[in-house]
Parts: structure tokens; sequence; C-alpha cells
């Protein structure tokens, strides 16, 4: 599954951001966001891509918003409220040039987002490859 292997090297990329400490230097900043957005959109990929190789109507729309709901009924996720709040932080990366914003997403992706991602990739790899 190839959304799934760009996944796994998104979220292998993504433990860079364990690296730096604060405070940081702007290319830090944009560069952290920027893995963290880049590792949340090859996570949503990769779910729309598994619910719709397993029949999953809703996996065909393109909403990420969609396939995070879908993949929490289907058993892919399990904490639906934390996934949503990644997705909120992924729309919020346009304003990453606030200093603030971009920490919050840092600070949440070290802390939730990151076990989040890694939970995920457990979870296909023992459950949904065939």
């Amino acid at each position: 599954m190839k959304k799934f292997e760009n996944f796994c090297n998104a979220y292998k990329n993504l433990k860079d951001i364990f690296d730096y400490t604060e405070p940081y230097g702007n290319v830090e900043l944009t560069g952290m966001v920027g893995l963290y957005e880049v590792c949340f959109e090859q996570s949503w990929k990769a779910m729309k891509e598994i619910l719709e190789r397993d029949g999953f109507a809703e996996g065909k729309t393109g909403s990420p918003r969609q396939i995070l709901k879908t993949a929490y009924q289907a058993g892919l996720i399990s904490d639906e409220e934390l996934w949503m709040s990644a997705l909120v932080a992924r729309n919020n990366v346009t304003h990453a040039y606030n200093k603030a914003i971009a920490e919050d997403i840092i600070k949440d992706t070290k802390t939730r987002f990151y076990p989040m991602f890694g939970e995920l990739k457990e979870t296909i790899e023992k459950e949904w490859m065939m």
C-alpha cells in the first residue's frame, strides 16, 4: 500500500522534532510544523486507501473529516476526538507564521500527536495489512 508507505516515511521523519528544544528559531518552527503537516496528510490518506480497499463507501470522499469519522467507526483509530484535534491543528498550519500557533502545534505533536500516529501505524500493521 503506497499511501501507508508514505505515512510510515513521514512518521519516521516526524521523530526529528524531538531533537529540538525551545526556544525555537524561525527555520526550526517552520520545519517542525511542516513535518507535522506532511505526517498528518499522509496518515489520513493511508486511512482513506485502507477504507476504500475494504469497501467503505465513505472512503471515496475527499474529506479528511469524513475519513477520520469512518476510520473511528471501523476501528482503525481509537480516539476520534484526538484525531479531530489533529485535524484542527493541520488546518491551523496556514497560520503557523504566528509563533504562538506554531509552538502549540509543536507541543501538541510532541505530547499527543506523535504517539497518536504511532498507534495508527501499529494498528494498521497488526490488524489491517493483508
